[in-house]
């Protein structure tokens, strides 16, 4: 009777792994496509034909609150709920190879999950509030949207340090344990170096090569999450740790 109970658990747990990293597969495919779908339009349709003052940059939002408000919704609140299934998902998968650096990096995960919904929240909230006051007192508008652009970047829109660092400790757990493919890890060193030097004040534009390196590497993770024959380590299987 209680070896049947001991496997009963083992199945539900075997069952749950696989649903987390069904789960994770799906979301990191989200962030992918957020990620798309924010440099597309920031380089198309919200992209200005000339070079904004403030007066004329808060007049843009206004000419287009709507599509800024579903895709700052998208590619930072939606895609930072789905960071957190993601990071659970690959903490889940990695922890029996490195128990240590995935806790780090499990932490760092959710802390960046944080940050940018944080961020988008912030900006979402600020677009509204600036129009709203425009009308009354644009010159308190200008000083208000400054702000806002000054805690959004420092959030996330202008640096992308803890991105960078989670995603150089999953590559780095990944490449020693073989657990990914090669040239995988090998672009999530780019891509986590990338992030991190952002922190740089002039090397600030490589943040977007951060972004349209992370698009390949979700892609390749929602992939070999929902694809892979083994999607879970079972709790009580024991391997060899790496760190």
């Amino acid at each position: 009777m209680q070896k049947n109970s001991k496997n009963s658990i083992t199945n539900t747990q075997t069952i749950i792994n696989k649903n987390l990293q069904f789960n994770g597969g799906i979301a990191a495919l989200v962030i992918a496509l957020a990620y798309t779908v924010g440099i597309i339009l920031f380089v198309t349709i919200l992209k200005p034909d000339t070079p904004l003052n403030s007066v004329e940059e808060i007049a843009f939002l206004m000419e287009k609150e709507t599509i800024m408000y579903i895709t700052m919704l998208f590619i930072y609140v939606i895609a930072g709920f789905a960071l957190v299934v993601l990071v659970q998902a690959l903490y889940d998968r990695l922890k029996t190879y490195s128990p240590a650096l995935m806790h780090t990096a499990a932490v760092l995960g959710f802390f960046w999950a944080c940050i940018v919904i944080a961020a988008g929240m912030i900006f979402i909230i600020g677009m509204d509030t600036v129009i709203s006051l425009y009308d009354k007192d644009p010159d308190q508008a200008v000083t208000v949207w400054a702000a806002i652009g000054i805690v959004f970047n420092g959030l996330g829109g202008g640096t992308e340090i803890v991105g960078g660092i989670w995603t150089l400790l999953i590559t780095w757990t990944a490449l020693r344990a073989g657990a990914f493919p090669k040239a995988l890890n090998y672009l999530g060193l780019v891509v986590g170096v990338a992030g991190v030097v952002t922190i740089v004040p002039a090397l600030e534009d490589v943040t977007m090569l951060f972004g349209l390196g992370q698009i390949p590497w979700f892609i390749c993770l929602g992939l070999i999450l929902l694809s892979s024959e083994k999607n879970a380590i079972s709790s009580d299987e024991t391997k060899n740790e790496l760190y």
